[in-house]
């Protein structure tokens, strides 16, 4: 009997350690299954935050094509650093892997790229990015007015967008760079030099890359200068159709006598009460 039951209170303990192992098994798979949930609503901010100012760039390229009959964005790219670039980059850093401290450190998980015609596009863009009232400007460094001692230039901002989640705001910052076509295709090819070299460049291709990005400033400058004197030939005063041409959508032929009708009713609201016919 007493065989019995040290027997049965040795299938009772050994019971016991599995239920215990068992609860240790599960909390780890909750624990594990709450981290990944943490880093994927983390990654998707990131990404919301970057189809956000996707989204403002498109609407101001359309914008002025449609006004201006002329876009000064050539073209525009995006990326979202990966976990395992964005682990190496706080490693690196020294930054704590905390979700939290991530977002604060690293500043340039999501990054846009603006490629424009000429450095005048720059500026411009750069002004109606920052003049957008839920944009906050974290930070500007222009590298075209001060390039970088190898000839880099760009201009660089930090930015932070509010992106709207199921259940709060998240302040989400993005790294935006905006460049020529003449600076991109330079710092293009700095890159794959570096990256080939391993950041041990020979000092005759550093040389080289700081004449070409000499060369490309001067064809900037070149290029901007005969875009002007093309624009400034053009006569002011052409009669234009009575065609509304919007960026995507179908041309819409103005009905006879519609402008002329809206102008005079704008005119009706600026005149005193006492001078409308």
């Amino acid at each position: 009997m007493q065989r019995r039951y040290r027997e049965r209170a040795g299938g009772v303990n050994v019971t016991v350690s599995g239920i215990d192992k068992g609860i240790d098994t599960a909390r780890s798979t909750a624990e594990h299954r709450e981290l990944k949930t943490e880093l994927t609503r983390f990654m998707m901010s990131y990404k919301f935050a970057t189809d956000e100012m996707m989204t403002k760039i498109n609407i101001l390229k359309e914008e002025f094509s449609s006004i201006h009959d002329y876009s000064p964005i050539e073209h525009v790219n995006f990326r979202l650093k990966s976990p395992e670039g964005i682990l190496k980059k706080a490693v690196r850093k020294g930054c704590p892997l905390v979700l939290d401290d991530i977002r604060a450190q690293i500043q340039d998980i999501a990054g846009i790229r603006i490629t424009c015609s000429f450095i005048s596009d720059t500026y411009r863009i750069l002004d109606m990015l920052t003049n957008q009232q839920d944009i906050t400007v974290l930070e500007v460094k222009d590298y075209i007015a001060a390039p970088k001692p190898n000839g880099y230039k760009s201009l660089h901002l930090i930015v932070a967008i509010p992106v709207f989640m199921s259940d709060r705001v998240e302040p989400v910052t993005v790294e935006i760079q905006i460049r020529t076509v003449a600076m991109d295709f330079w710092a293009s090819l700095e890159h794959k030099i570096f990256y080939k070299y391993q950041g041990e460049v020979p000092v005759d291709l550093v040389t080289d890359l700081k004449q070409a990005a000499d060369v490309a400033n001067r064809l900037d400058v070149k290029m901007e200068r005969l875009h002007d004197q093309v624009v400034a030939l053009e006569p002011d005063g052409r009669a234009e159709p009575d065609i509304l041409s919007i960026a995507g959508l179908s041309q819409y032929a103005l009905p006879e006598g519609f402008l002329t009708a809206i102008a005079r009713a704008r005119l009706d609201d600026e005149l005193p009460e006492r001078d409308r016919a």
